[in-house]
């Protein structure tokens, strides 16, 4: 009788305890995978809503600058880039500003005739839709070289073939540089805030 009641309270290893246990593995293993699906299937779009449309990706992903701290006659430093291209931002002077709407009998192409060359909105003296601020992509159009800020004399100069540019980006006669510096698309978030990539057309 003892063998018999030794022998029934013994768990057999196939019997019910490891069903249920089997059981329990199988549920939470299913709940998981069942979860772990939904979780991916709600991300998919809440990550898709961060990534620029395709007319966006096609330009660039805009860029912010933030110009509150530069001063008249200066140009933004460190240099921001924008398509992996740098750009140069600067702040000029009133006098700068009156010079470069009265000397353009040295440049190549002081009236941008060269539509390519920058936005509709850019297309005056001072190339920019601001005249004390103006913003331009930093490589030479001879070569693509990036000019280095002269600011004492009111110009960018490529040392690589010594092509000259006037702050509005304008090439000077008789240079190596077939073109003005190119005018990316931008506009003023706020008065101290420029977005680089990005105007009313491409936003």
């Amino acid at each position: 009788m003892s063998d018999v009641e030794s022998h029934d309270d013994c768990p057999d290893e196939g019997g019910a305890g490891n069903v249920d246990k089997a059981r329990r593995r199988l549920l939470v293993g299913s709940t998981a995978v069942v979860g772990g699906i939904g979780v991916a299937g709600a991300a998919v779009p809440f990550i898709a809503s961060w990534n620029p449309s395709a007319r966006a990706r096609a330009l660039g992903a805009p860029i912010e600058v933030d110009i509150s701290k530069l001063k008249p006659g200066e140009m933004l430093g460190p240099i921001p880039a924008w398509r992996g291209r740098p750009v140069f931002v600067v702040r000029r002077t009133a006098e700068t500003v009156e010079r470069l709407v009265s000397e353009d009998a040295d440049l190549a192409d002081p009236d941008s005739k060269n539509a390519e060359m920058q936005p509709v909105y850019a297309k005056n003296a001072w190339r920019s839709r601001r005249p004390e601020i103006g913003v331009y992509l930093g490589l030479c159009t001879h070569l693509g070289c990036s000019p280095k800020f002269r600011g004492e004399e009111g110009t960018f100069f490529c040392v690589c073939h010594g092509s000259i540019f006037d702050l509005a980006g304008r090439v000077f006669k008789n240079k190596p540089a077939p073109d003005n510096l190119p005018v990316p698309p931008y506009r003023f978030e706020t008065d101290n805030l420029i977005v680089i990539g990005e105007d009313e057309e491409t936003a």
